[in-house]
Order: C-alpha cells, then sequence, then structure tokens
C-alpha cells in the first residue's frame, strides 16, 4: 500500500493564526488536523486588525498551533513529506512569521519547503473538499480580495476580473462600524439583515450598468453611511429596525453585483474553457447565507454544479495551505531557504494590476 503524501500547513497572512496536517492517500485528501487560533479580541477595540497587534500574535502563536496540529494530527515532523507555508499576499509582519518558522522546520529537518499564495489556497480549496476538476470558475471573496479566477491548473490561473476599490468583506466590516455593530462585519451584518426589509432603501448597484467582470463596492458602504446619517438627523438616532433593514439592503446590493457579475463571468469563461466543470467560491464572505443561494442559483442557470466550501474552510485556514502546497509539490514545485515573504503577489501575474501598483508590485 502507497503511503499517504503528508504536508504540514503554516498560514499567518491576517489576524488568523493556522496550521494544519493534510494527507493524500489512494482515495483521496484528508485534513488530519487543523488548528486556527483567531485574535478577534485583540484588535475589537480598534474596529479592524491593526497590523503591528496582529504580527506580534503570530509570533507568540504560530509554532504552538504547529504543535497542537502535529499532536492531533498523530504525525512527527520526520513523517512529513513537506512544508507548506503563506509566503503572501497579507499583512507583511504577520507573513513573515509564517515563513520564519516554516524555514526554521525545514532546515531542521530536510524537508522540502514550499512558499504558497495565499489566494492559490482559496481557489484551490475546492479540490480539497470536494474533488473538483480543472478548470473552473472560482469566485474568490474575502476581507481583501474579490476576484473572478479560471483555474486551469493547481499552477496557473486566469484572472477575468475583479474589485476596483474595496473587498466585500471590507465592505461588510465597514457597514458594521458606521451601524455599530461588534467585528468580524460579515457575521453581524448577515444575523442584522435577518430580521429586516431589503427593499425598504434603494442600494446602489455598482458596475451593473457596465460590461466585463469588474466590481465596486466602496459606494455600497458610502451609501450605507449616507443613509444612516439621513435616518439620524430625521430621527436623533437609529431604531433596531433601521438597523436590521439596512444591513438587509446593503447584503442584499452586494448579493446581487456578484450575482450578476458571475453570470458575466461563466460566459467569459466557457468562451476560454469550454469544458469548464464548475463554479466555485472561496474565501470569508462565501461563508454569507444570500451570497450562497444567490450564486448556486446563478449556476443552476448555467446548468453546472456548485461548490462552495464548509464554513470552517471559508475563512483563512492551514488546511488550504498545506493542500495548495501538496499540489504544487506533486508538480514538481519546491522553494529553498531564500525565498521572500510578499505583501503583495498577484495570482494571475501576468493580468494587469486592478488596484495600482508600487515599488513591492501589483497589489491585485
Amino acid at each position: 500500500m502507497t503511503r499517504p503524501l503528508t504536508f504540514l500547513g503554516i498560514e499567518s497572512s491576517c489576524d488568523d493564526t493556522a496550521a494544519s496536517v493534510v494527507a493524500l492517500g489512494p482515495d483521496g485528501p484528508t485534513i488530519l488536523a487543523s488548528v486556527v487560533r483567531g485574535q478577534g479580541s485583540l484588535h475589537a477595540p480598534f474596529g479592524g486588525v491593526v497590523p503591528e497587534i496582529a504580527a506580534r500574535a503570530h509570533a507568540e502563536r504560530v509554532d504552538l498551533c504547529v504543535e497542537e496540529a502535529l499532536g492531533t494530527a498523530g504525525v512527527s515532523l520526520s513523517a512529513l513529506d513537506g512544508i507548506a507555508v503563506t509566503a503572501g499576499p497579507g499583512l507583511i509582519g504577520g507573513v513573515l512569521s509564517g515563513v520564519m518558522c516554516a524555514k526554521a522546520l525545514a532546515a531542521a529537518t530536510g524537508l522540502p519547503l514550499l512558499g504558497v499564495n495565499h489566494l492559490a489556497g482559496h481557489a484551490l480549496t475546492p479540490r480539497l473538499t470536494d474533488g473538483v476538476a480543472f478548470p473552473y470558475l472560482m469566485l474568490l471573496v474575502s476581507g481583501g480580495h474579490c476576484q473572478f479566477l479560471i483555474a486551469h491548473a493547481a499552477d496557473r490561473f486566469s484572472r477575468l476580473g475583479g474589485t476596483i476599490d474595496d473587498a466585500p468583506g471590507e465592505a461588510f466590516d465597514k457597514t458594521a462600524k458606521i451601524l455599530g455593530l461588534p467585528q468580524p462585519g460579515g457575521p453581524s451584518v448577515e444575523a442584522e439583515a435577518a430580521k429586516g426589509d431589503p427593499t425598504r432603501f434603494a442600494f446602489p448597484r455598482p458596475l451593473l450598468d457596465r460590461p466585463g467582470c469588474d466590481l465596486s463596492f466602496s459606494g455600497l458602504k458610502t451609501a450605507v453611511l449616507r443613509l444612516r446619517d439621513g435616518l439620524v438627523a430625521e430621527k436623533g438616532g437609529l431604531t433596531e429596525t433601521d438597523r436590521a433593514d439596512l444591513c438587509a439592503g446593503f447584503q442584499a446590493a452586494v448579493a446581487e453585483v456578484l450575482a450578476v457579475k458571475t453570470a458575466r463571468a461563466l460566459d467569459a469563461a466557457r468562451d476560454i474553457e469550454p469544458g469548464l466543470t464548475t463554479l466555485t467560491v472561496a474565501g470569508g464572505v462565501a461563508a454569507n447565507s444570500a451570497i450562497r443561494a444567490r450564486l448556486s442559483g446563478v449556476a443552476a442557470v448555467a446548468v453546472l454544479p456548485f461548490v462552495a466550501p464548509p464554513l470552517a474552510l471559508c475563512t483563512d485556514n492551514g488546511a488550504m495551505i498545506a493542500w495548495a502546497g501538496l499540489e504544487r509539490f506533486r508538480l514538481g514545485h519546491r522553494d529553498d531557504l531564500t525565498f521572500s515573504a510578499r505583501p503583495r503577489w498577484p495570482l494571475d501575474e501576468g493580468a494587469a494590476p486592478m488596484l495600482g501598483s508600487g515599488k513591492r508590485g501589483a497589489k491585485a
């Protein structure tokens, strides 16, 4: 019997420190352990993620997460076949914490080391969870990213479009802050939206009047701010009903924009890859049930399967990094100890930058 190929994955790109052990055997992949230590309580007083606090927390926790993951999996370092780590994009202090931990382990053990693009981790998750075959369309939708990607192979992606300003998760967080809801904003806004009327307020649907797959969400959060200020000026404050209706209207607008643009992206993807197998979604915002439902409807109209990962694998985790590293390893990729942590790292490096560029390269 062939021994399973077993990888350790380390993730520290934002505010979740994570480690996981994933094994690939004859019957497919298995997540042997997945440890995620969030930092919500550390950042809550500031209304958002503070990079310096995040970096320090990663440095303090990453080795503990690795130790716990290996212990839960019942796997020793000597039993691993490789180590994968998020090398970017992300908050550079956090990325460095994970990269240095992974390099130290690889140097001490001699194990193969792979620096993984965080976006590839999300984009390849449907293959880990559902064995989705290439090529497929991925909507990667999170707090920091929103892109339509054709996954041709584990090391080849084409970007069809994305956000030209805020990512949806950022818009959810800012909306929560505007309305006095706790962070992270996505779950808070979704919970309020479930109690509200999505038709009460007229929210814009940005860029639906323009062709293509690009998106914009900055104007939606501005609309929330203006509507809130109007209500406060009129009534002297917000009622619970006002807050719920604002959340419902905002969420409905985001879901509709994503659904319409996804339908366009499917048409564009099929022109490039006529054998497209699946519509998939990943990233933290993929946990939103209303957005999932709209995307599932788009897939049904297109007569394509729809795959969304389990909720625990929508947000940042080490399992997706271990799997992405394992997939790249099987294709012959390896990194040495000289590879660098990268704050910016487009998954489709041949595509024009969406959000501008700088000395460190394209942002997205």
